[in-house]
């Protein structure tokens, strides 16, 4: 048996226990992000900031992940230490935000954007094989779970932070906003840690004996992947679609539709539920009936309703279909992490996620500040025509990926 092989033996079954507690950290990583999305219309009004401004700040901190999450990769799967690299990466997402609470000016934001990008390229490598491993003939339904942590933070932030920016102010907010982070940290590492020194469990990973120079050549191999490489390429354009949503859907709820700030924390609520609800559904199907057929078909609803969309601005269907379009958007995120670990060679996990996460950031730091752009020239609405045409060519792209590449459990 290989040193790679020996990495990845079939191990006993785990208590689904592990499941939850590695998703209870991944709403951590998405808290943090999700709340900013809403403070953001806030500190861009402070700071005077124009709309191609906002969108560079969302700019940094994904170039910042689309630049580590590759070495970030190969790294998680040179260590091997998974327990370890997950903590690090819990703490290394919160602080930045806590400086920008004190922060008044635009560099200085986009310094502490630039780090959460670099520290949460570390979370992903390390959970998302990691369960993988542990379960892989329900790969698809624990990736949905992992999913859903992070649409639980998704969601239930801006509702939280919608309702606290109604008696405080932004920067009050984020310092408030430190608790939940300190107690879910300091929750997980406690679990981390029993499980490292309680025998076998989520920190005990050691990585295969193979040198530098070997793990880049490995790694050069996955870039010959097709399956792999449009995967990630349609993942790019869909994250674009998300990045650009998520930034310019506040702005418009609050510039043209005149909500409240504690109905746009709604609405973005309601956009993150639509996926909550999805993921697991979608990640069981996609176990049963194969991972393409989900993801096409939620990408094609995603481009439909985007298109309804773009009729009904300004109207009450515009806020039904931002639910609605959740629901298909969010979907999928599992189901092409479960796709890709499909077509990934053993003891190359962190590597390939990490290269996923590597499109999918750069698809996040290229839609913000694009969408911004046509805003800035054509009005809010025409950050919504963008969206329409990023996850049009997504879909194009996942069709062309070539099925017979895909290797089932």
């Amino acid at each position: 048996m290989t040193t790679i092989t020996a990495d990845v033996a079939v191990r006993p079954r785990r208590s689904f226990q592990e499941v939850w507690v590695i998703s209870l950290g991944h709403a951590l990583t998405h808290w943090y992000p999700a709340t900013f999305y809403l403070l953001l219309p806030l500190i861009g009004k402070e700071l005077g900031l124009s709309y191609s401004e906002i969108g560079s700040v969302l700019t940094c901190q994904y170039l910042a992940g689309a630049i580590a999450n590759i070495p970030g990769g190969i790294f998680v799967d040179t260590v091997g230490r998974k327990g370890l690299l997950m903590a690090a990466s819990l703490f290394w997402i919160g602080f930045p935000y806590l400086i920008m609470g004190v922060s008044h000016t635009y560099w200085m934001i986009l310094a502490c954007a630039t780090l959460v990008g670099i520290g949460n390229n570390l979370w992903h490598p390390s959970a998302i094989p990691w369960l993988a491993n542990r379960f892989p003939e329900r790969k698809g339904l624990v990736m949905s779970i992992h999913g859903m942590g992070g649409n639980v933070g998704d969601a239930v932030a801006p509702l939280v932070v919608g309702a606290l920016l109604g008696i405080l102010s932004w920067r009050n907010v984020v310092v408030i906003n430190v608790v939940p982070g300190v107690l879910l940290a300091t929750f997980a590492l406690i679990y981390l840690g029993r499980r490292q020194n309680g025998g076998p469990g989520i920190a005990d990973a050691a990585p295969a004996s193979i040198s530098a120079i070997e793990r880049l050549r490995m790694f050069g191999a996955l870039l010959k992947n097709r399956a792999l490489i449009t995967l990630a390429a349609g993942s790019a354009f869909r994250t674009m679609t998300q990045g650009a949503l998520l930034t310019f859907l506040p702005l418009y709820l609050a510039r043209e539709m005149g909500y409240p700030l504690f109905w746009i924390g709604a609405c973005m609520f309601a956009l993150q539920a639509g996926g909550f609800i999805a993921a697991p559904i979608a990640g069981h199907l996609s176990d049963r009936v194969g991972r393409r057929q989900i993801i096409l078909s939620s990408m094609a609803m995603s481009a439909i309703v985007i298109f309804l969309m773009l009729f009904t601005g300004g109207t009450g269907w515009f806020v039904m279909f931002v639910s609605v379009l959740g629901f298909f958007l969010f979907a999928v995120r599992a189901v092409l992490q479960a796709w890709l670990l499909d077509a990934t060679p053993p003891g190359m996990g962190g590597s390939a996620i990490g290269l996923l996460f590597a499109s999918q950031a750069f698809g996040q730091a290229v839609g913000p500040v694009s969408a911004g752009i046509v805003a800035d020239h054509y009005g809010l609405m025409g950050a919504f025509y963008f969206l329409a045409i990023t996850i049009v060519i997504a879909n194009f792209l996942v069709f062309v990926t070539p099925a017979g590449l895909m290797k089932r459990d």
